[in-house]
């Protein structure tokens, strides 16, 4: 498909975040099993419902856009997600485990971040404010959910470092 118009673009990356939140719908129950710390586990659990809600909020887009989120698999998404279980599938203590979860978050973290404020911008650009606005909403709450990883690792990678 050639690509003629940000819109279009807009649309393409708008499909590559619905495929991209969809994975991780499916990746993040089995991050909340594999963590033993109990802030990560309800930090993990907090995620996932409002990775509900930005599945939801990117549905309203692409009906206000009259266009379908189907058609595309994120492949950037993918190759995180399958970085993060190979991490759980190793022979790790629980402190060094969580450790390791927390990177593989704050990686996929800072890819939906990129990706929200590359397509907030687009949508700016085309004159969409709605979708700006609700894109915005999304961007805060990754980032948001970046800066909480940060803080629990700031004590976990600690437990970690401690453990050996």
């Amino acid at each position: 498909m050639k690509m003629e118009s940000l819109r279009e673009l807009f649309v393409e990356e708008l499909k590559d975040l619905y495929s991209a939140e969809n994975q991780i719908l499916k990746a993040l129950p089995k991050m909340v099993k594999a963590a033993s710390s109990k802030e990560l586990k309800e930090g993990f659990e907090e995620h996932l419902e409002q990775t509900k809600g930005h599945v939801e909020r990117l549905e309203q887009i692409f009906e206000d856009l009259d266009e379908s989120p189907k058609g595309k698999k994120c492949k950037g998404m993918e190759g995180l997600l399958e970085e993060g279980k190979e991490w759980m599938e190793e022979d790790a203590g629980p402190e060094v485990m969580d450790a390791g979860l927390i990177a593989a978050a704050q990686h996929v973290e800072h890819y939906e971040m990129a990706g929200y404020g590359c397509v907030r911008t687009y949508a700016e650009l085309l004159g969409n404010k709605r979708a700006a606005q609700i894109l915005q909403k999304t961007l805060d709450e990754e980032k948001q959910t970046d800066s909480k990883l940060t803080n629990l690792a700031s004590k976990i990678n600690v437990e970690a470092e401690k453990a050996a």
